[in-house]
C-alpha cells in the first residue's frame, strides 16, 4: 500500500497557507491547494481530503507531492506547459518584420495585414500575430528611422520577446540614463490644496544646475529603481548597476535592456 508523504509546516508557512485558504482575493484553485496542504499536515489521508473538498484523490495526491518537493512555490503557480511550438511563425517572422519596417507597398503609405499577406503569400492572421508580438503598428507610425544595424531584426525579436515573454525566475529591467536634466525649483514654496482653494505656486523659478538621471523600469510590475548623480561617466553607470544589484533578489536571473540591446547578466555571480 502506497503511503502519502507526511508534511511538517513552519510557522510562516502556516500563516501564509491560512491566508490563502480563507479566500478573499485568493484564486479558487490556490485556496483549494492551501486547504489540501493544511489538512495533509494534520495527518489526514488523501481519500478523506478529497471527500471533504469535493476533489479526486489523484488531484490531492499531486498537490501534496508538489508541496513536499517545492514547498509554497510548488502550489502557488502551475507548472509551465510546453504546448506546440509556433514553428511556422518562427520561419516567417523575420521576413514579415523586415518587409514591414524596410519596404513600402505600391500606391500606399503603409502595409496592412491583407496587403502584406498577399505580398508574401502568407495568411493575414499570421501577419497580425507577428505584428502584435513585435509591437508593430504601421498604420500609427508617422515617422520611423530604420536602423542600419545588420542584426536589427534579430535584436528586435530578442528585446520584444524579453518584454512580452520573460524567462521563468527572471527579472527584466529596461535601464537608461537622461543627462543634463535641469534642476529647477520655484522661488518660494507652493501652498497645498485646501478646501475652497487650489494649490498655488510662483510663476518664476531658480536654476540649481543640472543633474543626470539613471533609472531602470521593471516591466512586469512597473516599479522603478532610480538615482540622480552630478556627473555622467562610466564610474556613475557602474554605481547605478551596483544599486540595481542591491535592490534586486539574488535568486533571479537579471536581464538588462539598455539602448535596445538585450544583455543577460547576474550581478550576484
Amino acid at each position: 500500500m502506497r503511503v502519502a508523504p507526511s508534511i511538517e509546516l513552519t510557522e510562516s508557512e502556516i500563516k501564509i497557507l491560512r491566508t490563502w485558504a480563507r479566500g478573499g482575493k485568493t484564486p479558487a484553485r490556490l485556496m483549494k491547494r492551501a486547504k489540501i496542504v493544511l489538512l495533509a499536515a494534520q495527518g489526514e489521508r488523501n481519500e478523506v481530503i478529497a471527500e471533504n473538498l469535493g476533489m479526486h484523490r489523484h488531484q490531492v495526491s499531486r498537490w501534496r507531492r508538489r508541496f513536499v518537493e517545492r514547498r509554497l512555490a510548488g502550489i502557488e503557480k502551475d507548472l509551465p506547459r510546453a504546448g506546440r511550438k509556433p514553428s511556422k511563425r518562427e520561419q516567417v517572422a523575420h521576413l514579415i518584420i523586415e518587409t514591414t519596417t524596410q519596404t513600402k507597398p505600391t500606391a500606399a503609405t503603409h502595409w496592412s495585414v491583407r496587403t502584406l499577406g498577399e505580398k508574401l503569400g502568407i495568411d493575414k492572421s499570421m501577419v497580425h500575430r507577428v505584428w502584435r508580438a513585435s509591437g508593430l503598428k504601421p498604420h500609427l507610425s508617422k515617422t520611423f528611422k530604420v536602423s542600419n544595424d545588420k542584426k536589427f531584426i534579430e535584436k528586435v525579436i530578442d528585446v520584444v520577446g524579453l518584454y512580452l515573454n520573460p524567462p521563468e525566475h527572471a527579472l527584466v529591467l529596461c535601464a537608461d540614463e537622461k543627462t543634463s536634466v535641469q534642476a529647477l525649483d520655484r522661488t518660494q514654496p507652493g501652498l497645498p490644496i485646501v478646501k475652497g482653494r487650489l494649490g498655488t505656486m510662483t510663476h518664476d523659478y531658480k536654476r540649481n544646475g543640472t543633474t543626470t538621471l539613471f533609472a531602470a523600469l521593471e516591466m512586469a510590475e512597473g516599479s522603478i529603481i532610480a538615482t540622480c548623480m552630478d556627473r555622467h561617466r562610466h564610474q556613475e553607470w557602474i554605481k547605478f548597476l551596483n544599486l540595481i544589484d542591491r535592490q534586486t533578489p539574488a535568486d533571479l536571473d537579471l536581464h538588462l535592456i539598455v539602448d535596445n540591446y538585450a544583455t543577460h547578466k547576474h550581478p550576484k555571480v
